[in-house]
């Protein structure tokens, strides 16, 4: 089967779940090996420079990621998956490989913060072509069920990764670690010679604007389609609600109602199990389930998981609540990237991407800096209740994504600036029964796993899908 860069399959075509299926299987293995590699340093960084030196690391890796997420978009579309994809991660391979030398020979923080920023970059370029994978292979019903089996590969990595990665920094060193995540990048390159196999690039474009200019796209894409820019709202808005409460206010509530650290753990993985169980009955049903409910009911009920988290008063109930969010979360998440790609440009899915997948991993810093500083003033339980109320709107945004048609008329002139018109709109076979993958993860509402990193390589959208 070929595909090409350009055009993918008609919506009646046959899924290559083969392809899908190295797809997820690929993401399995590196994104273990990722987590595992996170464990590791950042154990390590606590040794040689305490919670400053962790700060610095993790600063080291997020924020080349996220100002190259926007490049990496346009990227993808003029250059292709294929190429981006072969290129970045035998960078990353090899990066890792040379870090396991270095890092065998040396007992200095500075290697491990210049592996981090060089990974970031790498990271930051791969994102949003990945992300432009399944919808090449599936569309509609088919595509929700391939973005909920992704979302259940990103729920279970860092389940099997952490204790992974504790282990390789106890009976080996750092330099194990990384050896074993340069051999997962490795796998997941071969997986990704499977997958993009009869890919072709773009044709090249004369009198275009340069990758620079185009970086831009993925903005000026939410200014000229109302279904993608209320989609965007859906999520960041989720995202926003949920990652103080669960990264910061948690450990502190229960602390205010002496409850013990044990409550902490069990409502967190109470929330991981139930993410966890909806986001593989997703991969089975989601084609039988109405994109309303996974979208605009779940959303609603995460806005109310949310706030009834913050009132509950026992450990039991507080972790029943907990199960219920997760549960809702891991059908909110991949319906709302399904929906993004749905509505996005063929074209330009890469600049599309690219947003979505920085909103997840913006929203993080965003959140905690914010609603840390609010609950100065108001209060932990209180800063709690308004993240429900942020949360609440997101169910109102997806209906209105939902309700959102297609520019009248396609651009004038496409991103590439060459002056043909755009590709049509893709646009879900029926808004209340049709159809994401990313999770910045960046899915909404604590689609992003606890206290997970955005240090995971190659997904398309953060790990709260």
């Amino acid at each position: 089967m070929t595909v090409t860069e350009t055009d993918p399959p008609a919506e009646s075509a046959a899924v290559p779940w083969g392809r899908v299926g190295a797809l997820v299987g690929g993401q399995a293995v590196v994104q273990l090996g990722s987590f595992a590699l996170l464990i590791a340093m950042n154990w390590t960084a606590v040794q040689l420079g305490g919670a400053g030196a962790v700060t610095l690391l993790m600063l080291a890796a997020t924020v080349p990621r996220a100002l190259m997420l926007v490049f990496g978009g346009a990227l993808a579309d003029a250059l292709g998956p294929r190429f981006v994809l072969l290129r970045t991660t035998s960078a990353r391979a090899a990066l890792l490989a040379f870090g396991a030398v270095v890092t065998a020979t040396t007992e200095q923080l500075w290697p491990l913060v210049a592996i981090a920023l060089l990974e970031g970059v790498l990271l930051g370029m791969a994102g949003p072509a990945s992300g432009t994978l399944l919808p090449r292979f599936a569309r509609g019903d088919q595509l929700a069920r391939a973005n909920s089996a992704y979302a259940t590969v990103l729920r279970v990595a860092p389940v099997l990764g952490a204790p992974a990665g504790a282990w390789l920094i106890t009976v080996g060193d750092l330099w194990v670690a990384m050896l074993v995540a340069a051999a997962t990048g490795l796998v997941w390159l071969g997986c990704l010679l499977f997958i993009t196999r009869g890919f072709t690039r773009p044709a090249r474009q004369t009198g275009g604007r340069s990758l620079l200019r185009r970086s831009g796209d993925g903005f000026r894409l939410l200014a000229r389609y109302p279904r993608l820019r209320w989609m965007f709202v859906a999520s960041l808005g989720l995202d926003m609600a949920f990652s103080w409460p669960v990264e910061v206010a948690l450990p502190l509530l229960v602390h205010e109602r002496g409850w013990g650290v044990g409550a902490v753990a069990m409502v967190l993985a109470a929330f991981s199990l139930g993410a966890l169980a909806s986001s593989a009955l997703g991969a089975a049903f989601a084609h039988r389930i109405p994109v309303f409910f996974r979208l605009v009911v779940t959303g609603a009920g995460l806005a109310a998981g949310i706030t009834l988290m913050a009132l509950m008063g026992s450990p039991g109930s507080l972790t029943a609540v907990a199960a219920g969010v997760g549960l809702m979360s891991g059908f909110n998440g991949p319906a709302i990237v399904t929906l993004y790609q749905e509505a996005a440009p063929e074209g330009r899915m890469g600049a599309a991407m690219s947003t979505l997948a920085l909103a997840g991993i913006g929203a993080a810093p965003l959140s905690i800096a914010l609603f840390s500083s609010l609950s100065l003033v108001l209060g932990v339980e209180r800063t709690w209740l308004l993240c429900g109320a942020v949360a609440a709107v997101s169910p109102v945004a997806a209906i209105l994504a939902l309700r959102a048609r297609p520019p009248a008329e396609p651009d004038a002139a496409p991103a590439d600036g060459n002056g043909a018109g755009a590709p049509p709109v893709r646009t879900p076979a029926g808004t209340a029964a049709a159809a994401p993958g990313a999770g910045s993860g960046t899915g909404s509402a604590g689609q992003r796993p606890p206290a997970s990193p955005s240090h995971a390589s190659g997904e398309p959208v953060p790990l709260r899908t």
